[in-house]
């Protein structure tokens, strides 16, 4: 299966610099902005079955905030990005959740994520208020780090496990602990698979 996911978040909060993590296992200090939008393909392997993300990174600067519509239309996925550092990112995910219910509708999956948590000391967005309100919009929550790789591969395992649920409502647990591969990397999982 393939699935089309946008990354959303203000610009610098390290959306492109989770996806280099997440596909090249690489961090750079000085990543360039994003400007418009950059596509990558990347191929996850979950329960034992290979799905192909259609990862759509765009530009988080307000000029290019118009076009964000025309990237996320017929996505099944969202990985919505804010700095724990930086208060008003954490504002401006609400209003993506907005737009992406209204654009997209609510069947979308969306994980919510507080990047640079190797910042931690400088953390201004409140925790436990960031996972309340992700599971008030139906969201996961996970705290991440690009520089570290702290939680990225989780992220992805996460969301592309509820895309598959979602689109296959014959989906059932398992019932048994597998492990899940990401790249060429083995992530072991501690929950049972519900692939």
């Amino acid at each position: 299966m393939s699935y089309k996911v946008v990354f959303l978040g203000e610009g610098r909060v390290g959306k492109t610099s989770l996806i280099y993590r997440f596909t090249k296992n690489i961090f750079n200090e000085k990543q360039p902005q994003t400007v418009g939008a950059n596509s990558f393909l990347h191929k996850i392997k979950l329960c034992g079955s290979v799905s192909t993300l259609d990862i759509w990174d765009t530009a988080g600067q307000e000029r290019h905030v118009a076009l964000g519509p025309i990237y996320y239309r017929d996505a099944q996925g969202a990985i919505l990005v804010y700095d724990i550092c930086d208060i008003d990112s954490f504002i401006k995910v609400k209003k993506w959740v907005r737009e992406l219910h209204e654009m997209v509708g609510k069947s979308i999956v969306i994980v919510i994520c507080g990047n640079k948590i190797d910042r931690e000391r400088e953390r201004v967005v409140d925790l436990g208020e960031a996972e309340a309100y992700a599971a008030s919009v139906g969201a996961t929550h996970f705290t991440t780090s690009a520089k570290s790789g702290r939680n990225v591969q989780e992220v992805f395992a996460t969301l592309t496990r509820e895309m598959r649920i979602r689109s296959s409502p014959m989906s059932h647990k398992s019932g048994e602990e597998q492990g899940l591969r990401v790249g060429d990397r083995k992530v072991e999982e501690d929950s049972s698979c519900s692939c």
